[in-house]
């Protein structure tokens, strides 16, 4: 099996499940555990998203707050994985935001295709991309020039006990990012990493001239 990023040879596993890729520092599930379809749709049908929990609300506000502090209602923005509960989405809306919802299982609408971008985000959908390269490429293919993509995710460092992590036992996760990883996206598709914490990335899409 090949990375699902950088295509490199995966040879070191780190348990039965995961291998680590010496290029670009991901930790990529194998690929015979991967759920079909059906079951990965059953899995997300059975998350407790409440749009009005502010449980929830809290969790997603590193999103939500660094859209409210970057851009205004004349820009237009995608809500990529928005899932079952879209509450980035619909904070946003509910302050006149112009935000456009895609999920491949909930919000099934092919027109996002047909719009850029001042802003993309992705709550918590990263680590379930089967082809991460392929995924990243789309999106920032329909970044405007200087645009944003805001990605929540839980980067993995080594002062985590993997095999015991709580990311890595959610079988749905398929694709773990490190931060090398972050540095090899970043290299990969000229963007700039305007924030990195580890749970928040914010990518710049460079303007052409600086590419």
């Amino acid at each position: 099996m090949n990375c699902t990023f950088c295509q490199t040879p995966l040879q070191n596993r780190v348990d039965d499940h995961y291998y680590v890729c010496s290029i670009c520092g991901a930790y990529v599930k194998d690929e015979a555990f991967y759920f079909t379809p059906e079951q990965e749709k059953a899995r997300y049908e059975a998350h407790q998203n409440d749009v009005d929990d502010v449980k929830y609300q809290n969790f997603t506000s590193q999103i939500t707050n660094s859209v409210l502090e970057q851009f205004d209602t004349t820009h237009l923005g995608l809500d990529y994985g928005c899932g079952k509960g879209p509450v980035i989405s619909r904070i946003l809306r509910e302050k006149g935001y112009q935000v456009i919802l895609y999920d491949p299982y909930f919000y099934q609408n092919n027109d996002y295709l047909n719009h850029q971008y001042d802003y993309i985000f992705s709550c918590e959908v990263f680590e379930h991309f089967y082809h991460p390269r392929q995924e990243i490429d789309k999106l920032v293919k329909l970044l405007k020039p200087n645009g944003s993509l805001l990605v929540l995710t839980h980067l993995y460092d080594s002062s985590f006990d993997f095999k015991n992590w709580y990311y890595r036992r959610d079988q749905t996760h398929v694709f773990i990012y490190t931060a090398k990883t972050i540095h090899c996206i970043a290299r990969d598709f000229m963007l700039s990493v305007e924030k990195q914490t580890d749970r928040l990335i914010i990518f710049k899409k460079l303007p052409a001239k600086q590419a």
